[in-house]
């Protein structure tokens, strides 16, 4: 995993406390939550790089 990087979020209290619910009923921290859920969405949009795949971009057809 690369470096963390903190990044200030505004969300609304109701989002909020649904995701501390979430993260409590997984036995994780807000913050682990709040990015497994990102990662998560991330990955099922293709939108991260593929393990492995490093900064080498592949050429297009």
């Amino acid at each position: 995993m690369g470096e963390k990087k903190a990044y200030p979020l505004r969300i609304s209290a109701e989002i909020l406390a649904a995701m501390q619910r979430w993260a409590d009923d997984e036995l994780r921290s807000l913050n682990a939550q709040i990015e497994y859920v990102l990662r998560d969405a991330l990955r099922k949009a293709g939108r991260l790089p593929q393990p492995g795949a490093g900064d080498a971009k592949e050429e297009q057809p």
